[in-house]
């Protein structure tokens, strides 16, 4: 089945900020659609800050993602948009889901920062020198398992000690990397990440 590239029509009238608008139209990834459920979500709530990354992946055919985290002064508001293989009566269709998380319940913001030759790093530029940054935010929603086989330290050990593990917050997950998106999309992660922290210090 021929892939259809998403609309990119720059009209998206919704009660969303003129920035926000622009970035959604931007991603080109069904903008009207997706401004219209995060308007829904906010229910006229204001919008403090925001980030739009959009993603493709490649299996059988292209298909595309696109998250939206926007921060209230109460509320975390996310929206995940996906491409779902259709049928012949209805050859493509989208779902798009919203979850509003109060900031009282988000229990961690993680941050991984790569940084391309670090013996250059200087001191306050961590969105000038990170060539990809990853945030996970978690509020208990959805949880990550990773497992490995157990050891008793003894190199020469044969036994079976089974499997330990790791639990981890997985509720949301954005990675942008500058060779992808360039410099000025990694600046901007790196600056809804400290004011989606400073918000959750708050609560």
């Amino acid at each position: 089945m021929p892939h259809t590239e998403p609309s990119a029509d720059l009209t998206t009238p919704s009660g969303l900020p003129a920035e926000l608008n622009a970035e959604l139209v931007r991603a080109g990834y069904y903008p009207q659609l997706v401004a219209d459920v995060l308007d829904v979500a906010l229910a006229g709530e204001s919008v403090v800050a925001h980030l739009v990354q959009a993603e493709t992946t490649f299996d059988s055919e292209v298909r595309r993602h696109l998250t939206v985290l926007v921060l209230t002064e109460t509320r975390l508001v996310t929206a995940h948009v996906d491409d779902h293989e259709g049928d012949h009566a209805h050859p493509s269709s989208a779902a798009a889901t919203t979850d509003a998380v109060p900031l009282s319940e988000v229990r961690s913001v993680s941050l991984t920062h790569v940084v391309a030759e670090p013996a250059e790093y200087r001191t306050g530029a961590a969105g000038d020198h990170t060539s990809e940054l990853s945030l996970v935010v978690g509020w208990g929603a959805v949880s990550r398992i990773e497992l490995e086989p157990a050891t008793c330290g003894d190199p020469q050990c044969e036994a079976d000690h089974g499997l330990t593990g790791s639990l981890l917050p997985d509720d949301v997950v954005v990675r942008v990397a500058a060779a992808a998106e360039g410099p000025a999309a990694v600046r901007r992660a790196v600056a809804f990440a400290r004011r989606l922290s400073a918000a959750t210090a708050r609560r």
